[in-house]
Parts: C-alpha cells; structure tokens; sequence
C-alpha cells in the first residue's frame, strides 16, 4: 500500500513532460518534447529533458527539474571517476545501480523524478526505469514516463519491433510523442531524441525530427 507521500510524489511526477526510450536492433533511442509546466501555467517551451551522462549513456528525466539537473551532474562525475578509476566504462547497469543508491538513500526528502537510462555497454543495449525511491526495472524493449505516457505506449505498443532500425526507432518515437502531444496538455512545443549506437550518441537534428512529424499531419 502506497503512503500518502508516495502518492503526492507520483502525482507530481505526472503533471507534465512525455518521454520514450526504444531498444532497436544496433541501439537505443531516447525521446522526449520540450514542455515544462507549473499545473496550468506552461513555464518553458524549450525544456531540456535528455542528458548525456557517459559516452554511450543518456537519461531522459520528468518531473523536478532542479532535482533532474542535480543528480544528473552527480552520475555524470561518478561515471568520469569510474572511467578513471578502471580505465573502462561504466555499464548502463552500473549507472542505474548508482541512480538507485542515491534515490533510496534521499526517502526522507525524496529527488521527485522518473527516470529512463538508456544505452550500450559490453554487454549490450539497455533500458532501464527509475523511480523515486530507487526502485529500478530493466525494461525489454520499450519504456514511457510522464503524464503523456499511456497515449505514447499506445502507438509504442501497436508498432513497435525488436529489429527495427535506429532510423525506424526514431521515427517511431517522434511518432509516439506527436501523439501524446495531440491529447496531453502538459507535453508539447518541439521533440528532442538521441540515437545511441556502439559507435556514437548523437542528437537527433531538428530538421530531421521535423520531416517524420510532417508526415503524421
């Protein structure tokens, strides 16, 4: 049984943003839109929702965003420190691991985010949802946060393929947020996306994004 607090922080959770992460065949895809909301108000039309932590790893965030900021800087340092450390890279497990400490160790005054970590280690591409309090799910395959979320796994759901492309991946992503955006007040403006590959993580180009839209018009 959820406490009332668990309550509030998902409901916080869920007043605004939509984003999605797809495992494709050779990588991963993270996408998100731009709006930031303060209940009816809308704050920003150019919100930052996906940060890059490590070379092959990214975060797609909702909810605070000054708490997002902080715990993104903190992964960030600690994946430095470990690639210093022993002169590899991080794994997304490991980030995820570390993501759950600190969450769990904060129940008091909890960070109020859902997260999405997506990427490629040695041992894959991975996936994984964080909640609040540092419970952490590996997620096979596809993966929403936010209040656009049920729309979003909808298209998600009815079109998605485990051996698809990174480029079928991003089209079905964007296509997925145009539709949470159509019915969800809280997520709009523009899309962001990354493509995450062995070889590189790359942000998706406006135009780019822009063209897919223009097909669902």
């Amino acid at each position: 049984m959820k406490t009332e607090l668990q309550l509030q922080i998902q409901d916080m959770i869920k007043r605004g943003t939509t984003t999605v992460g797809l495992i494709c065949d050779g990588g991963v895809v993270l996408a998100s839109e731009k709006r930031a909301t303060m209940g009816s108000f809308i704050a920003s039309k150019a919100a930052k929702k996906i940060y890059q932590v490590d070379d092959r790893i990214g975060i797609t965030t909702a909810g605070v965003v000054g708490d997002a900021q902080a715990l993104v800087r903190i992964i960030s340092v600690e994946a430095k420190l470990y690639r210093i450390r022993r002169q590899e890279p991080i794994t997304v497990r490991g980030i995820t691991t570390l993501l759950s400490n600190v969450l769990s160790a904060q129940r008091i005054y909890p960070y109020i985010v859902q997260l999405l970590v997506g990427g490629i280690d040695r041992k894959g591409a991975h996936i994984y949802s964080i909640d609040p309090f540092g419970g952490n799910t590996a997620e096979r395959d596809i993966a929403a946060t936010g209040s656009g979320s049920p729309i979003a796994y909808g298209v998600l759901e009815d079109r998605y393929s485990r051996d698809m492309s990174i480029d079928e991946g991003i089209a079905l992503a964007v296509q997925s947020l145009h539709s949470a955006m159509k019915r969800d007040s809280a997520s709009g403006e523009e899309i962001e996306a990354v493509a995450i590959t062995k070889d590189k993580y790359e942000e998706v180009s406006e135009d780019k994004i822009k063209s897919i839209r223009a097909t669902f018009n």
